[in-house]
């Protein structure tokens, strides 16, 4: 599965303070269940904290889109970048069917995509807006 370069996921940081926090997160020390599939392309890891439970992080690799437990409110978050740039740098196995966790929210995802009917464009407003 081809992987992002560095500046690709560096370039989703929505400011210089989140570059850094993810790249002190990119080390495989932090995080346990690590794993990516191509079908679908996702990336995922626990991340320790500083809270008793880990941080679950999954990356939807064809948006891309995000989610973590953690409470920041900065999209992606530190971990997701963290975990982005472990896999940027080959850290992150490959895996048969995402974890649980991943499986979850990524399934209900898809369930939400499926039900979004396709939006008809508006003649009228077209119009206006010529």
């Amino acid at each position: 599965m081809p992987t992002w370069t560095q500046e690709q996921v560096l370039a989703l940081a929505p400011d210089a303070s989140s570059v850094a926090a993810g790249r002190k997160l990119a080390s495989p020390a932090p995080w346990s269940s690590i794993g990516v599939t191509e079908t679908p392309a996702a990336v995922w890891g626990l991340c320790a904290g500083s809270g008793k439970n880990p941080y679950a992080t999954v990356v939807d690799l064809s948006g891309p889109a995000y989610s973590c437990t953690c409470p920041s409110r900065k999209f992606p978050c530190k971990h997701a970048l963290g975990l982005l740039l472990l896999w940027a740098a080959g850290q992150v196995p490959p895996a048969d069917a995402p974890a649980d966790f991943a499986a979850t929210w990524l399934d209900a995802r898809a369930a939400r995509a499926q039900k979004a009917p396709a939006a008809a464009p508006d003649p009228e407003a077209a119009t206006r807006r010529a």
